[in-house]
């Protein structure tokens, strides 16, 4: 790297998890990270469903686990029945939320447009962004893979972003679950670019600063050398989350 990144390992739950789930996962997770938590040379991020958010922030409490929204509406507050806002986040002890996932932009038609003002309400609320972006199967057979990506961060990241309060996470719906991954060299040249853009956009400097994490089917076997990839500053890790051991062993993949 040529600026020093801290690392971030973000485990995103989904909709997954009942409340006699989280005791052993998250507490397991955090008893972890509590030993020698200065000697840890990464972050470690959990984004659970909005129902377990309270209690999940009571077993990590002081451990140096950071707690993350899935979602945010774009809005304050007001008539939004079953929305959650960033104010909302913050306020059960949210530090960071997952925005333009592949799942919300597909599954609840989230445009660019909407995002955006989704990043945008979260940094007025002082919660960090992991803004999401990826090409279909269909894109990256057309091979527009650098095109999409492209303009979902020129089009999703408010001008006043920085690289203090946005990362981005580089996730090839395509790879999402499936178990494929691109190469390891498709992986580094996609969070390259990604990077270019962030500079046109931003600022170069902002740029070099910004964290830019790989997701889609991370696992042990691939993590070691998915995050050795220079412009690979960590994991947005799906289904391997939901396992101690797994998203653990995903995290040490910055200590071999």
């Amino acid at each position: 790297m040529d600026i020093k990144r801290r690392p971030i390992i973000v485990g995103n739950w989904k909709m997954n998890g009942l409340t006699n789930f989280i005791e052993d996962l998250a507490g397991a997770l955090a008893n972890k990270f509590a030993r020698k938590n200065s000697s840890h040379p990464f972050d470690m991020l959990i984004c659970p469903p909005t129902t377990l958010l309270y209690p999940i922030g009571k077993i990590i409490s002081e451990t140096g686990l950071c707690l993350g929204g899935q979602d945010c509406h774009m809005s304050k507050s007001g008539a939004h029945t079953g929305d959650v806002s960033a104010e909302m986040l913050k306020d059960l002890g949210c530090s960071y939320v997952i925005l333009g996932h592949s799942e919300r932009r597909t599954d609840h038609n989230e445009t660019n447009e909407i995002v955006k003002r989704k990043v945008q309400a979260a940094l007025d609320a002082n919660l960090i962004s992991i803004i999401c972006v990826g090409e279909s199967a269909v894109e990256r057979k057309h091979g527009v893979t650098a095109d999409v990506v492209t303009s979902q961060i020129l089009a999703c990241i408010p001008q006043n972003a920085t690289a203090d309060n946005i990362v981005i996470a580089y996730e090839p719906i395509w790879a999402i679950g499936t178990g494929d991954t691109p190469t390891s060299k498709e992986v580094q040249s996609i969070h390259a670019l990604i990077r270019q853009i962030i500079g046109k956009k931003i600022g170069v400097d902002m740029a070099k600063r910004t964290r830019v994490l790989y997701g889609g089917s991370v696992k042990p076997s691939n993590s070691v050398e998915l995050m050795g990839l220079s412009d690979v500053d960590g994991a947005l890790v799906g289904g391997a989350s939901l396992s101690e051991t797994d998203f653990w062993d995903i995290a040490k993949s910055y200590t071999k």
